[in-house]
């Protein structure tokens, strides 16, 4: 794969521009795809905005609304691809029930192709999470070649965002999404969290060495894991973009792998304070990396990615013949030598690190 094809994305959320992050944050020259995150679908196949102030009416890169922002941005950087992501972790409730109506799927993507158009973006991103049942899988197919004869390419892109789970992953037909979607955006991370029983790397590439994971099985879950099991089912490898992290989860009470915590928090990268950074343990076998806060009232063991991580990943990404790397966010990053964003850009294109 020539190096320019590596797609180097990153996901804009909305909302940020309430702490002053507009689209024109972005380290646009290290950047290849924007997702705009997130505006919803109802269950008649319809759009709404998420937040029509911040889409639409707030002051951004002297645009009204962020969508107008992005879409400035774009007229300045033909190159640049833009897709408006919809659904999200919290937005997702309505796709069974869209999805399963012919009538609805119909109206969804002509509603995107409308969207699109009116917004000049180049294609859509679907971020249902998740689809979970076969009956859910058999619909996601029938909405994907929908929206595709709707969003016809080359002229439009469609991707998803996937967790790397088989609980979703195998009732979905990847073999066919692989002919529909121009990317799936792999979900590298969430992997332990306040909803499990004990703390670990939260965007693993690999399970960490040792016997914990037999103990505790979801310890065993990482990105190679999602990416095999995908690639087994015939979805091909450049369409495959994996994703890493911008924010760490804390585990509180907890000092290292495998225990048992107190509580758990989440913090973005740009908030972590850069001492974490500069000390923290990187597990080159796992690609992970962690730092253990023992402080007065610390946040524990804490796990997130730093520019260590992300090189070993984009080599992992050329070695297995991906298609790049994404970004949950891109405005949780921080500028200079410890950009993940930018690092990423680097690695996947052979530029070397400044001296």
């Amino acid at each position: 794969m020539a190096s320019h094809q590596f797609i180097n994305g990153v996901y804009y959320p909305c909302w940020r521009i309430y702490r002053g992050h507009a689209p024109s944050s972005l380290q646009l020259d290290a950047i290849s795809h924007v997702y705009y995150a997130f505006v919803l679908v109802n269950h008649d196949g319809t759009l709404r905005f998420l937040d029509e102030h911040a889409d639409c009416a707030i002051a951004a890169d002297g645009e009204k609304g962020c969508l107008s922002a992005l879409a400035k941005l774009k007229s300045q950087r033909p190159g640049l691809k833009t897709l408006v992501s919809i659904g999200g972790g919290s937005g997702s409730a309505e796709f069974p029930v869209m999805a399963a109506n012919p009538a609805a799927r119909v109206t969804f993507a002509r509603s995107c192709r409308e969207f699109v158009e009116r917004w000049h973006l180049d294609g859509v991103d679907i971020d249902w999470e998740h689809p979970e049942t076969p009956h859910d899988g058999v619909n996601y197919m029938a909405m994907l070649r929908e929206l595709r004869q709707a969003l016809p390419s080359p002229w439009f892109q469609i991707s998803t965002a996937l967790p790397v789970g088989q609980y979703c992953l195998k009732h979905i037909d990847l073999a066919a999404t692989g002919q529909l979607l121009d990317c799936l955006n792999l979900m590298g991370y969430d992997f332990n969290g306040p909803w499990t029983d004990v703390c670990g790397h939260h965007a693993q590439l690999l399970p960490p060495a040792g016997r914990l994971e037999h103990v505790y099985p979801r310890l065993r879950n990482s990105c190679h894991g999602g990416v095999e099991y995908i690639l087994s089912r015939g979805f091909p490898a450049r369409k495959l973009v994996l994703g890493i992290p911008v924010y760490a989860r804390a585990f509180e009470g907890a000092h290292g792998i495998g225990q048992p915590f107190k509580a758990a928090h989440e913090l973005e990268y740009n908030e972590l304070p850069p001492e974490w950074i500069q000390r923290v343990s990187v597990d080159r076998h796992a690609g992970a990396a962690s730092f253990v806060d023992n402080s007065v009232g610390g946040k524990g063991f804490v796990s997130f990615d730093v520019p260590a991580t992300v090189e070993r990943k984009a080599q992992y990404v050329r070695e297995m013949g991906l298609g790049g790397l994404f970004y949950w966010t891109g405005v949780g990053d921080v500028k200079g030598p410890d950009s993940l964003v930018r690092t990423g850009y680097r690695a996947l294109h052979g530029i070397p690190r400044p001296a």
